[in-house]
């Protein structure tokens, strides 16, 4: 047989079957109508009157039959799969049965010619259409009431939904309908008094969020389900630390924002409580016409482009099209993996990757002739602290005069913006690491003064994840089942996540006009010790049972709090609510570049004290941590 033929063949088959993937409820069908028929005729006459008019009069059933049947066809009635059926399938179920009675009632009145047998076919039909349309509802319930059935077993979870509305449902249906969702759901939670004690789909409304302790012990919950995405972040919050208040698995339902950005089935979206979740920060708005404004069809360079900072910038520049992208890194591994991930998504538009070191002038100076960026981030920069405590010249080389080298570049090669990544810590610091990093924006300030280049500088605290951050740390100690160290109980940090970062930094870009700083919202300072308790039990485990806190002592350098902003800065508000601009802090240039002058020469001693003593007179807010460590103790 020909291939083409065989083919057409088996699709035709596959099509009929499809068509009639419910013939048993045709046959049903069937012999309702003749079953309706029959007994309204039974109801009038005996059983033999009956049967002798039920044959007399077959002609007209079996037209009502052919009536029904085709119109139900014709409707899709036969494609549809019941068991999963909603209310628009019933409602288009309604309109079919009434469009067959019509010919079907025409057709008997002509041939009955008396009204009694009319009226008597007419309440024929009422009753086949009722029972047509009861069939149907009945296939789902006896699916519902089996799914239920399989999913009660003794290998099934017993599962507290917190949240009765519409996202519950769903939920609720989807496990009903899906016998591989091992779960048995026992109760519903809600706040709202209006739903207590109210039944949904059998399932009752138990309690509010006050409740869920109790209950999960007396019910014997397994596991807790959040499904309340249109929640404030605060309440989310409030009852997912009431949720690790028992011993149940917790697992939530993003926020609506996420939900409508993944864009899939409610069920695939329930995921395990996160940290992201207990710091309740609101989903950055933002202004995408500002910033494809400046992005659409420039040339773009992010430095330090395979960095956790870097890389997202890297992701969210892509998002506006930019002309090119050019990735810069030292470390070839990171440059790797975010260009091949973006090669991936951009197929059209990949970026381009060079390796190099921003304290290499010359390989700069390359790099901008050749692609001579429009627009460039500086997120390049050695950042961990205690490291930049034993290696402080390492940190002068490639946080200060790496920078110098840009800014440099940059006004050479006419640079519309310049954008450097700056920290909380370069306020007041207490460390090399902030303390390079305030010389930083020194510098950027410093070279707006001789440039038509837009240098600007964006301040922002911790990220959660990036390179050098606690989160990672603790997470491999909880893993390994170590204690996890705190430096001390009282220690504060501010944080926010990386994406969240990224598109503020784009958004605070868009307003530059030379010189500023820009201070990122980022919220209420989080307890680091809080953030230890909570990663523990986001892991499953119990603080002080399965894992302890144990205090080290604070680090060479760091702080007990973080700071934003310096006296001498105030805060003017943008368009954004989350981005703020500090007042610019008159700086000479002059004076800046023989300090610059004095920490190379300082680092040509290798002498680190010596580094030390320089970096404080360059930066008076400067405190050594030796010099901070007494003057903490001695508060104490």
């Amino acid at each position: 047989m020909d291939k083409a033929v065989y083919g057409d063949e088996i699709s035709y088959k596959n099509t009929v079957s499809g068509i009639f993937r419910n013939r048993t409820l045709l046959v049903f069908d069937v012999l309702i109508i003749m079953v309706s028929y029959f007994v309204m005729t039974l109801l009038i006459h005996n059983i033999y009157e009956t049967t002798e008019i039920f044959i007399h009069n077959i002609i007209a059933v079996g037209f009502t039959i052919l009536v029904f049947v085709g119109t139900l066809f014709v409707f899709n009635m036969y494609r549809i799969m019941w068991v999963f059926a909603g209310t628009k399938d019933y409602i288009k179920l309604c309109f079919a049965c009434v469009c067959a009675a019509c010919p079907s009632m025409a057709f008997n009145m002509l041939f009955y010619r008396t009204t009694f047998y009319f009226k008597l076919s007419m309440l024929a039909l009422v009753l086949a259409s009722m029972l047509i349309i009861i069939l149907r509802m009945s296939v789902r319930a006896i699916h519902t009431i089996y799914s239920a059935k399989m999913t009660a077993d003794k290998n099934s979870k017993r599962l507290m939904i917190v949240g009765a509305g519409t996202s519950a449902s769903l939920i609720l249906r989807d496990i009903a309908s899906n016998v591989n969702l091992k779960y048995n759901v026992i109760c519903f939670i809600d706040d709202d008094r209006n739903k207590s004690h109210a039944i949904i789909n059998g399932v009752q409304v138990m309690g509010t969020r006050y409740d869920i302790v109790r209950l999960a012990k007396e019910l014997e919950i397994d596991e807790i389900m959040i499904a309340m995405p249109s929640a404030t972040l605060e309440d989310r919050k409030h009852i997912i630390e009431i949720c690790y208040e028992t011993e149940c698995t917790v697992k939530i339902m993003p926020s609506m924002d996420q939900m409508l950005h993944d864009g899939t089935d409610v069920i695939s979206q329930i995921r395990t409580v996160n940290i992201e979740d207990l710091l309740a920060r609101e989903p950055v708005r933002l202004d995408n016409k500002e910033i494809s404004g400046y992005i659409r069809n420039k040339r773009v360079l992010v430095t330090g482009g395979g960095g956790s900072i870097g890389s997202e910038l890297c992701r969210q520049i892509m998002k506006f099209k930019p002309k090119i992208l050019v990735v810069l890194d030292i470390y070839e591994n990171n440059a790797y993996d975010i260009q091949m991930e973006l090669n991936r998504k951009y197929p059209l538009n990949k970026p381009e990757v060079v390796i190099a070191s921003v304290r290499d002038m010359d390989r700069l100076e390359e790099v901008f002739r050749r692609y001579e960026p429009h627009i460039v981030f500086h997120a390049a920069a050695h950042k961990h602290v205690p490291l930049m405590e034993d290696s402080p010249g390492e940190a002068i080389k490639n946080n200060v005069f790496g920078t110098l080298n840009l800014t440099r570049c940059a006004a050479k090669y006419d640079t519309k913006k310049f954008v450097m990544i700056s920290t909380d810590k370069a306020v007041n610091p207490t460390n090399v690491m902030g303390a390079t990093k305030r010389i930083c924006e020194m510098i950027v300030q410093t070279a707006q003064m001789s440039s038509t280049t837009e240098f600007v500088c964006v301040r922002f605290g911790n990220v959660l994840g990036s390179n050098g951050s606690v989160i990672p740390l603790f997470k491999k100690q909880i893993e390994e089942g170590r204690p996890v160290t705190v430096t001390d109980k009282r220690i504060t940090r501010f944080f926010m996540t990386i994406p969240e970062a990224a598109q503020l930094v784009l958004q605070a870009a868009s307003y530059a006009k030379g010189g500023e700083i820009f201070v990122l919202d980022m919220g209420e300072p989080i307890k680091i010790y809080d953030l230890a308790k909570n990663l523990i039990r986001l892991s499953g485990l119990r603080v002080g049972e399965d894992i302890d806190i144990v205090e080290v002592g604070l680090r060479p350098g760091e702080k007990l709090y973080e700071e934003l902003l310096m006296d001498e800065e105030g805060l003017a508000n943008t368009s954004h609510n989350k981005i703020f601009i500090g007042k610019p802090i008159d700086i000479d240039h002059q004076q800046l570049d023989a300090m610059l002058d004095k920490l190379r020469e300082a680092m040509s001693e290798d002498d680190n004290e010596r580094i030390k003593d320089v970096i404080a007179e360059v930066v008076p807010t400067y405190i050594r941590g030796d010099k901070y460590a007494a003057r903490r103790t001695t508060a104490v």
